[in-house]
């Protein structure tokens, strides 16, 4: 076997073990954007990237080479997306004017607002807002705001996560997974079908048999309990105090988070992730 041979075998090893990373990165990604952007023009787009900067890696640089072609393919699927974006800004800042009013409404009225409450704090028709989200819908609304305004670059820390960030992070997700585990039984099928499993909204309603306006209503009320039961095991100082803590709602949330403490151990939350921190498939 040639020294050639030798060092293009190597270079295959590497992009085949980094596959998993494309792949993480281009979930991450689709969490941001509407669902009609496409899963694989993404994923090839990464590929591509991968490859790329694995021949174009040099160790001498002193740069891991995880974190090096992490920062080739954010940059690459950013540019795709970027491509694909054909928002003016007024749409971009009607869209972000609705979804400011409709987190403050929730914060006051403590659950997601109908479409009428909605209309009715922004001042105009209901067939305005479903208009404005149409316009949303149709096109690759990345936030751009916010990304970085310098280069693809720029999105990745210039340090590399330490030890002790990394097991934090791993611990993170793990609580995650429990919290997903924990939740009532109609809001963990929105988020296991919705986020793990990918499948369309209106399928979910389909199985649930309601509306896809109730299945979005029942995502968001499943996201904010999510987030304040991981907060509640890691940061409990940002899980905000109840206005009635003797009512039913906040005992509910305590049994909750209770029952999110005690779903597993430090040892099953590691293991729901690579030594690295990539997610590790789970067994269908």
């Amino acid at each position: 076997m040639t020294a050639a041979t030798q060092v293009d075998r190597a270079l295959e090893t590497q992009i085949r073990g980094h596959i998993p990373l494309v792949g993480h990165l281009v979930r991450e990604t689709l969490n941001r954007v509407p669902g009609h952007v496409s899963r694989d023009d993404l994923t090839s787009a990464g590929l591509l990237a991968l490859v790329t900067a694995a021949k174009a890696y040099d160790p001498a640089h002193g740069v891991p080479f995880t974190r090096f072609v992490a920062i080739r393919i954010k940059g690459a699927l950013v540019d795709a997306l970027r491509g694909l974006d054909w928002a003016t800004r007024s749409v971009r800042q009607r869209a972000r004017h609705v979804e400011r009013v409709r987190v403050e409404l929730t914060g006051t009225l403590g659950r997601t607002p109908t479409a009428i409450e909605l209309a009715a704090a922004l001042g105009v028709g209901v067939h305005e807002v479903d208009a404005i989200e149409d316009d949303v819908r149709r096109a690759v609304v990345l936030s751009l705001q916010g990304f970085a305004t310098g280069s693809a670059e720029d999105m990745i820390s210039d340090n590399t996560a330490g030890p002790e960030d990394l097991l934090l992070h791993r611990e993170r997700v793990g609580y995650l997974y429990d919290a997903i585990e924990a939740l009532p039984e109609r809001l963990r099928i929105v988020v296991t079908r919705y986020f793990l499993e990918e499948r369309p909204m209106v399928d979910v309603a389909v199985e649930l048999g309601v509306t896809e306006s109730r299945v979005s209503q029942l995502r968001s009320e499943a996201l904010s309990l999510l987030k304040d039961g991981i907060n509640a095991q890691l940061s409990p100082d940002a899980v905000p105090a109840s206005d009635r803590p003797e009512g039913c709602v906040a005992r509910r949330r305590a049994a909750y988070f209770a029952e999110v403490a005690n779903q597993g151990t430090l040892r099953s939350r590691l293991a729901m992730t690579t030594p690295l921190g990539l997610p590790v498939r789970q067994a269908a």
